[in-house]
C-alpha cells in the first residue's frame, strides 16, 4: 500500500496525493452484505437544517461489518481486500468454514487467502480476534471493546493501533494512539495487529471539488459574518474577531469539555498527552 503523486497536468491534480489501489482485489462489494445509505443533508425530521456544511456528495451504500467477532472456533479464508466510503481503512471479505460471510476492518499485512480465526483458542497472529486476557503483553491491537460483546468501539481508523502494556487483576492496561494509558476488562475482545492503509494522513485532496464529493460544503468563518450571524463577527476592516468561539458563544480553544465526574475516568491511568 503506498501513494501516488500525480504530475500537474491541471490545477485540481498538481497538488493532489491519493492512496494507491493496488492491494484493492474485487471492484463490487459482497452483495448480501450491503444496505442503502440515506444522507441527511444536515437536515432534522421536519427538514430545518440543524447541522451546517453538509449536504450532497456521491452516492454511497454502507457495507455492514463485522466489528463483534463472535463466530469463534470457526476458521475463515481473506476472500478479497476492499475499498470502503464510510471509513479509512480497507476492509477484507472473510468465507466462514459453515458458509458464513462477513466483512472486518482490514489490518496491516493480511493477505487474500490468508485463514483468521476468533475466540480464546485462535493463535495471536495478524487479523485473529480473542480476549485480551489470551493476548501477550507487548502486542500491538485494534478494534479493541469497551464491553464485553459490545463490539469493537476503539481504535478503527486507518494506521491506527493500541498496545497491551500490562495486566492488573481483571483489567488489561492498554496504550491508546493517543497516548492515553487507560483500563479495559480483559475480558473484552480486540484484534492482533495495527489497522491498514497507514498512508491514508499523507492523502490531499488537490481541489476544493473533491470535498464537494464527499459531501461537504463550503465553510463560511466566524470573522467573515456580522454581529448578528456570529460573536467573532462584525468589527472595521479585517477585525481579528476577538477569543476563537462557536456561533453559539462556546469557548473553541481552551474550555474543558470533558464530564467531570465521567465514570470511565476512573479507568484512565494516565491522561493523552497535551
Amino acid at each position: 500500500m503506498g501513494i501516488r503523486k500525480l504530475k500537474p497536468t491541471t490545477p485540481g491534480l498538481r497538488h493532489k496525493i491519493i492512496g494507491a489501489f493496488d492491494n484493492i482485489t474485487a471492484s463490487a462489494p459482497e452483495k448480501s452484505l450491503v444496505v442503502g445509505k440515506k444522507s441527511t443533508g444536515g437536515r432534522n425530521n421536519t427538514g430545518k437544517m440543524t447541522v451546517r456544511y453538509l449536504g450532497g456528495g456521491h452516492k454511497q451504500r454502507y457495507r455492514l461489518i463485522d466489528f463483534k467477532r463472535n463466530k469463534d472456533g470457526i476458521p475463515a479464508t481473506v476472500k478479497s481486500i476492499e475499498y470502503d466510503p464510510n471509513r479509512t481503512s480497507r476492509i477484507a471479505l472473510l468465507y466462514y468454514a459453515d458458509g458464513a460471510k462477513s466483512y472486518i476492518v482490514a489490518p496491516n499485512g493480511l493477505e487474500v487467502g490468508q485463514t483468521v480465526m476468533s475466540g480464546k483458542d485462535a493463535a495471536p497472529e495478524i487479523g485473529n480476534s480473542l480476549p485480551m486476557q489470551y493476548i501477550p503483553v507487548g502486542t500491538i491491537i485494534h478494534n479493541i471493546e469497551l464491553r464485553p460483546g459490545q463490539g469493537a468501539k476503539l481504535v478503527r481508523s486507518a494506521g491506527a493501533f493500541a498496545q497491551l502494556t500490562s495486566r492488573e487483576g481483571s483489567y488489561a492496561v492498554i496504550k491508546m494512539p493517543s497516548g492515553e494509558i487507560r483500563k479495559i476488562l480483559s475480558a473484552c475482545k480486540a484484534t492482533i495487529g495495527s489497522v491498514g492503509n497507514s498512508d491514508h494522513a499523507l492523502e490531499q485532496s488537490g481541489k476544493a471539488g473533491r470535498s464537494r464529493w464527499l459531501g461537504r460544503r463550503p465553510h463560511n468563518r466566524g470573522v467573515v459574518m456580522n454581529p448578528v450571524d456570529h460573536p467573532m463577527g462584525g468589527g472595521e476592516g479585517r477585525a481579528s474577531g476577538g477569543h476563537p468561539r462557536s456561533r453559539t458563544g462556546l469557548y473553541a480553544k481552551g474550555l474543558k469539555t470533558r464530564a467531570p465526574k465521567k465514570h470511565s475516568s476512573k479507568y484512565i491511568i494516565e491522561r493523552r498527552k497535551k
